[in-house]
């Protein structure tokens, strides 16, 4: 079987080592629109359900070697207030790690294990795609470089979109869809060197929308320099109606929103200086698309930010792409016909990530910060549980992690 991966990221890097794991004579080749790869993005959240696929790949060791192991979520008031800390990955008696890391160490570490176990001559840069077509046998890509030229026509017996929030191949099929959807929120993103904070392996969100606007704040990679420093990625959320590019390489500017933070300096975290010191910042809208009903048509199929763009909440943009790439080889290995598997496929994994989408638009995890905000009026508490009880937060908490599927009993159950 030939499969065609449009797309080099996180979601086609790991479909072709899955497909690789599942088929000893699958012939995938994957297919990227730059001329070459570059560290895209800052940092991610690996959590357990998505670290137990790339463990089964081979690959848990040598992300420990390159990211942080995460032992905690915190959750915090704009006042420094700490509602709630919850233990997570093999702290929270997962069998699996949960990994912060740098989006680049781990492009890299798929990268390398593709290269590895399919050859260089099975990842194809400056292919942009350009068209698509099938019939009852073969599909068929056509790309084209950087200058323009015509590559292809490349035919295989699948190919599967893996090209992202812009996909070429998802026009294909929903030509009239528009841009995506952007809903008034805007990012930015940088990464800091500073001292380890918390436990040092917390993930840590701050503040709520409504009040001012939102930190989460979390180390990627430890002991970056003699000090024994960690690089520090951060994320700063604002209500605006000026939207950014949508592009997550655009450059951005500290002094457009540091002023709604200045002020946040706790005994754990001085969020201020944490800005202020920040390098490679980026801005990036908030954005989605509407959930679609049908991803797979014929030999042809969606995976990743082209299927599913959602709010990148709860670490579930590439874990989930990660997702669809286990589920989307398994269906295949047991498909007669390809066709059946994509089928399969998309009955599997669109309801499940349809339904996170919206959760991720109305009640990602920091709810629980939003819900003492506003009971308190954004004023300090001097007792939480006469604000919020243990079981409520505990509820919101578990209720986003069952509809992401990174509670204990569902990735025990994979």
């Amino acid at each position: 079987m030939k499969v065609v991966v449009v797309g080099g990221g996180i979601g086609g890097l790991t479909l072709a080592l899955s497909l690789r794991a599942r088929f000893a004579d699958v012939d995938v080749h994957v297919y990227e629109a730059a001329p070459v790869f570059k560290p895209l993005g800052l940092g991610i959240n690996l959590m357990p359900h998505c670290v137990r696929v790339l463990t089964g790949l081979g690959l848990g060791d040598v992300l420990g070697e390159v990211a942080v192991e995460a032992q905690e979520f915190v959750f915090a008031t704009h006042n420094g207030q700490i509602i709630y800390r919850e233990p997570t990955g093999l702290y929270a008696g997962h069998a699996y790690r949960h990994f912060s890391i740098h989006r680049g160490d781990l492009h890299t570490v798929l990268l390398n294990a593709v290269i590895e176990r399919l050859g260089e001559d099975h990842v194809h840069t400056d292919h942009r795609l350009v068209s698509v077509a099938q019939d009852d046998s073969t599909v068929t890509a056509t790309f084209a470089d950087a200058a323009g030229a015509v590559i292809g026509p490349v035919e295989g017996d699948i190919l599967v979109g893996c090209d992202g929030v812009h996909s070429v191949v998802r026009k294909t099929f929903y030509p009239d869809e528009g841009a995506p959807v952007f809903h008034g929120i805007n990012m930015w993103r940088g990464v800091t060197r500073m001292p380890p904070f918390l436990s040092g392996g917390s993930a840590t969100r701050i503040g709520a929308l409504f009040l001012t606007g939102k930190l989460a704040v979390y180390p990627i990679r430890n002991d970056i320099d003699a000090e024994g420093n960690q690089l520090v990625n951060w994320i700063a959320e604002i209500n605006t109606e000026e939207q950014a590019p949508v592009d997550w390489s655009a450059a951005g500017d500290v002094h457009d929103f540091l002023h709604y933070f200045e002020d946040w300096k706790f005994d754990w975290l001085d969020c201020g200086e944490l800005l202020r010191d920040g390098e490679n910042v980026l801005s990036y809208p908030m954005v989605d698309r509407d959930p679609v009903d049908r991803w797979s048509f014929g030999r042809i199929t969606l995976l990743g930010d082209a299927a599913h763009p959602m709010y990148p909440r709860g670490g579930n943009g590439g874990a989930q792409a990660i997702l669809d790439a286990e589920a989307l080889a398994k269906a295949l290995e047991s498909a007669t016909d390809p066709r059946d598997g994509l089928v399969a496929y998309q009955d599997e994994r669109l309801p499940v990530v349809n339904n996170l989408v919206l959760t991720n638009r109305t009640t990602p995890p920091d709810t629980i910060i939003e819900v003492v905000e506003r009971r308190t009026n954004g004023e300090p508490f001097e007792n939480l549980h006469d604000v919020i009880s243990q079981e409520e937060i505990e509820e919101i908490s578990h209720r986003y992690q069952r509809a992401a599927g990174y509670d204990k009993e569902s990735v025990a159950r994979k």
